[in-house]
């Protein structure tokens, strides 16, 4: 418990002492008008107030990543500890703060945008096309994780009552994804964001409660998994693949331009950007060390499970036995929540990319139809294939996890040219030292992982070098010869 004391405390004095850092290296400016003010039109650029914002942001970011993904990487030991504190201060929290300022920068432009504007036009083909598949898997991935647990708490979890669900929420996100932001998102989204704040809240006392007996940083940061199904998984890349959404994660490169849309001032930036992944981040904590008690000090035990639990059962099982059943309720409903609302907002965000890209205003609804149908329709192909096939689910959530973290390579690349353009001396390095890393995971993850190329994992350590001073070689040739 003392390495996961130690962890939260690291995260809150991460927000206050590096995030004023990266404030001042970006230098936002209170007189600027915001997109929200010069680009008012009722539907996508709105001023709200700055609480409704930061809560829309944090659940718009805070899908199954920081709640399954933390549990699955919890296995590993308390590396996963290290990696959610040191992703979320020095890199998620940096890529979130960026993309989200950089967008109000640029009248609220969405990723692809931004990646053109910095990166060059055939670097923003690709990440439009890399943005709306990934948002596509968000929406896909994010309807049936939640059927589960609705279909368990409101039905009797048989397939039928799930597929209720199922197109329950689908019906859900074509309304969201349609109406105006501050109609459905600025008014239930705070409500669900409390649900899903008062069951970290509430996790987090059963843990000084119960006080459990789990691994400690000085144990050892080896992996710790064999026992837990992990044979064979080296914690890099592996960790950093599987913990995304509570340390960094492209999608959120997606969703900031949404929140950048709706401040009135550029001061707020470092609260709703920096502040909501840091908030994410607690959220993976709190449930990283749920699952080390989980997995390694008899939880699964005392909770009426098993240490070989898929995540949605390791929710489902701690929160009904710890919290009662009101209290598991609602803290359920803050899990199921959080992935629906990431759901709508990917599928909103594809139709603002895509609407960006061609030009089409999406003031009048007859527009924003031309885009959403065809948008909705592959998405439904994708969910089809997500439950009717054997394994689909995996499969498309394995995918999903590795473009999850290779959009984050592109808009962290983005931020570095930036501000080497704007900033100088050597501003740049808060970007650059995470693009390089992360790069350099992605690139090894798809190498050596079973959905890639199947390489050795012996051949992890060379490849991930390799491509850390390939990347940061080409970086510096392309300052060198700037400046010619």
């Amino acid at each position: 418990m003392y390495s996961f004391i130690i962890s939260l405390a690291a995260l809150v004095l991460g927000y206050f002492l590096y995030g004023a850092f990266v404030e001042k290296v970006f230098g936002p400016d209170p007189a600027r008008k915001t997109p929200a003010l010069e680009k008012a039109d009722g539907v996508d650029f709105i001023v709200m107030p700055t609480w409704k914002v930061f809560m829309i942001q944090f659940l718009n970011i805070a899908g199954t990543g920081p709640i399954f993904g933390a549990i699955m990487g919890a296995k590993f030991g308390p590396s996963a500890y290290l990696w959610i504190v040191l992703g979320c201060i020095f890199a998620g929290a940096v890529h979130d703060y960026l993309s989200g300022m950089l967008s109000v920068r640029n009248g609220g432009a969405v990723l692809p945008e931004l990646v053109g504007k910095y990166l060059g036009n055939g670097t923003k083909t690709v990440v439009l096309i890399f943005s709306v598949i990934l948002l596509l898997l968000v929406g896909a991935v994010f309807v049936y994780s939640p059927a589960l647990i609705l279909g368990d708490i409101a039905g009797d979890g048989t397939s039928s009552a799930i597929m209720i669900w199922v197109v329950v929420i689908f019906i859900y996100y074509i309304i969201a994804t349609l109406l105006p932001v501050d109609k459905i998102i600025g008014r239930l989204y705070p409500v669900f964001a409390v649900a899903l704040l008062f069951m970290a809240v509430a996790l987090m006392v059963g843990l000084f409660v119960k006080w459990p007996t789990i691994p400690e940083f000085w144990d050892g940061l080896a992996n710790r998994g064999p026992s837990v199904g992990l044979n064979g998984q080296s914690i890099f890349p592996c960790l950093f693949i599987t913990i995304a959404c509570g340390a960094i994660s492209g999608f959120h490169g997606t969703q900031s331009p949404l929140m950048a849309r709706c401040i009135n001032n550029e001061k707020l930036g470092r609260p709703i950007f920096y502040g909501a992944m840091i908030t994410e981040g607690l959220v993976a904590l709190i449930w990283a060390a749920v699952a080390s008690y989980f997995f390694f000090d008899g939880g699964a035990a005392e909770v009426g499970s098993d240490i070989t639990a898929a995540a949605p059962t390791v929710v489902t099982k701690v929160s009904r036995s710890w919290l009662g059943i009101a209290g598991g309720v609602l803290a359920l409903l803050g899990v199921v929540a959080a992935p629906i609302t990431s759901g709508d907002t990917a599928l909103r965000s594809s139709r603002l990319i895509i609407a960006d890209f061609i030009k089409l205003d999406q003031k009048p609804i007859a527009k924003r139809l031309m885009i959403a149908i065809p948008l909705f329709l592959t998405a439904s192909l994708l969910l089809w294939f997500n439950i009717a096939k054997e394994d689909g689910f995996n499969v498309i959530w394995r995918y999903f996890a590795w473009a999850n973290q290779t959009l984050a390579v592109f808009t962290l690349w983005t931020a570095t040219v930036y501000l080497v353009k704007e900033k100088g001396r050597f501003h740049y390095l808060i970007a650059l030292i995470p693009a390089i890393f992360m790069t350099s995971v992605c690139t090894t993850y798809i190498c050596t992982a079973k959905i890639g190329l199947n390489l050795p994992v012996s051949w992890n350590a060379p490849i991930a070098i390799g491509v850390a001073v390939i990347s940061a070689a080409l970086f510096y040739i392309w300052k060198f010869t700037k400046k010619q």
